[in-house]
């Protein structure tokens, strides 16, 4: 029996997440399973894992062998590292101190990584909802001056006078052959 640490999809259409779990190679995606070790889910930013990681560990030196995306994942929370450096200590290549400090050194790493990750998605979300906060009032602005500058208009409208008709001249001197010329 060929034993695998696979995902098993589960949620709606296009917000899908995944259970971590040990099953026989046989066995449907999401059917029978003989472990869950963890849930992985790639729709946050970035993708949240939580892994049991004693558990995975004790698969993964069982012989156990993880899918390629599963292999990803625990290599991404240190447990492919750990089972690396416990076949060290196993070969004799290293102490188990020696190999508890370098782990140690790689998980500090690793969160810094993952903490400068964090900040720097923060900070541009931030500094994004700023720009769009001042784009909005930008228009909001330019908005009101376009109502301001309508309303002065409709002031300023003068009124139509009302033409003067011009009085008719005073009665006109009779026409003379002299002035007819």
């Amino acid at each position: 029996m060929a034993v695998k640490i696979r995902l098993q999809r589960h949620g709606k259409k296009d917000s899908a997440f995944f259970h971590v779990v040990v099953a026989d190679g046989r066995a449907p995606r999401d059917g029978k399973f003989i472990e869950k070790l963890g849930i992985y889910n790639p729709t946050t930013n970035p993708a949240s894992i939580d892994i049991n990681f004693d558990s995975t560990l004790n698969w993964l030196m069982k012989g156990a062998q993880p899918t390629d995306t599963c292999r990803a994942i625990l290599s991404y929370k240190g447990v492919m590292m750990k089972k690396h450096l416990l076949e060290g200590v196993k070969k004799g290549a290293l102490t188990e101190a020696q190999a508890e400090q370098k782990f140690q050194k790689w998980v500090d790493e690793k969160s810094g990584k993952i903490l400068g990750k964090h900040d720097r998605l923060k900070s541009e979300a931030t500094k994004k909802a700023g720009d769009r906060h001042k784009a909005e009032s930008a228009v909001k602005e330019a908005k009101a001056e376009a109502k301001a500058a309508k309303a002065a208009a409709k002031a300023v409208v003068p009124t139509p006078e009302v033409p003067q008709i011009p009085e008719a001249p005073a009665a006109e001197a009779p026409a003379t052959e002299e002035n007819n010329g």
